[in-house]
């Protein structure tokens, strides 16, 4: 694996998609996979960057963080490369990207499948499935995909998202392949822009709804936000439930400390993480990776 990403680097990438198109899935095909889906430490550590591809680019203060693909790439494999990191979760571009690079080898890897709502946009609640489909994930190799499913109780196009949320568990579940649901009861504030509310009561309930998606839940697992009662939350279902790093937060010491409480449940399966790594506000990656990693493993 490429130890650093550079702007050389990204002008590899280019000619190899030139050249060699078919390269991406040789590699794929030929890609040394985990057996099962806990890591190192018995639970699972996934970094997270899917959101470019929603046109969510923020990280912190600055809008466009994430929209520098040398920067990003260069972050997620620092990341990946560190003890206790079991793999990845993101869009095609991204995971062809690292395939490229050599960084994927053993790691757990989830498609990123919804992402048609965009940030911003009217229908932001009509989340199209325009990533990968569970055929494509399983052609990938890959061990499952994810989705978003953000219930508005005032946008009748919750219920197509939800339905095609349904459809994916069920699809992803006949090749035997995990789902990841990421549940969110949303409402658009006075400005238009969609927010999800982290009450106890909202989050039990999207859990609870997320949970009964398609005809089977022996597949799904939950993603779910650290809210202050963590025990209601995980109270509201039995799958198992990874926690949602979430925005990168100005005191990283009290949002360590929210996740170390909930890892103390056994319902608590691991951790997604994406802006909150890659991003910290001191920019250490490997620090902010390594200082999760023992949370975790304690």
């Amino acid at each position: 694996m490429i130890a650093r990403v550079t702007d050389a680097t990204v002008a590899d990438l280019v000619d190899a998609r030139v050249r060699d198109p078919d390269r991406i899935a040789r590699l794929a095909r030929g890609r040394r996979r985990p057996e099962g889906l806990t890591g190192q430490t018995g639970r699972l550590l996934l970094v997270a960057a899917d959101h470019p591809a929603r046109g969510a680019l923020r990280a912190g203060d600055e809008p466009l963080a994430m929209g520098d693909r040398a920067r990003l790439l260069d972050r997620i494999v620092r990341a990946l490369d560190r003890p206790g990191v079991d793999g990845f979760l993101g869009t095609a571009d991204l995971v062809d990207d690292l395939l490229l690079l050599g960084a994927l080898e053993g790691k757990v890897v989830l498609g990123s499948m919804n992402r048609g709502g965009l940030a911003g946009t009217s229908f932001e609640i009509d989340d199209r499935f325009t990533g990968y489909e569970a055929a494509a994930i399983d052609r990938a190799g890959l061990q499952g995909g994810k989705m978003l499913l953000r219930i508005d109780p005032t946008d009748p196009a919750t219920v197509r998202t939800m339905e095609a949320c349904a459809r994916a568990v069920d699809d992803l579940a006949a090749h035997g392949l995990a789902a990841m649901v990421e549940p969110f009861i949303s409402h658009r504030d006075d400005r238009g822009r969609v927010r999800n509310d982290l009450t106890t009561e909202a989050v039990v309930r999207a859990a609870s709804v997320a949970a009964g998606l398609g005809g089977t839940s022996a597949r799904t697992w939950l993603k779910l936000p650290v809210v202050d009662d963590m025990e209601s939350v995980l109270a509201a279902t039995t799958l198992p439930v990874v926690l949602l790093g979430g925005e990168v937060s100005a005191d990283q010491g009290a949002q360590f400390a929210a996740w170390s409480k909930a890892l103390t449940s056994p319902q608590v399966r691991g951790m997604v993480v994406g802006r909150s790594l890659l991003y910290p506000p001191d920019g250490d990656v490997e620090a902010a990776v390594d200082a999760t990693v023992e949370m975790i493993a304690r």
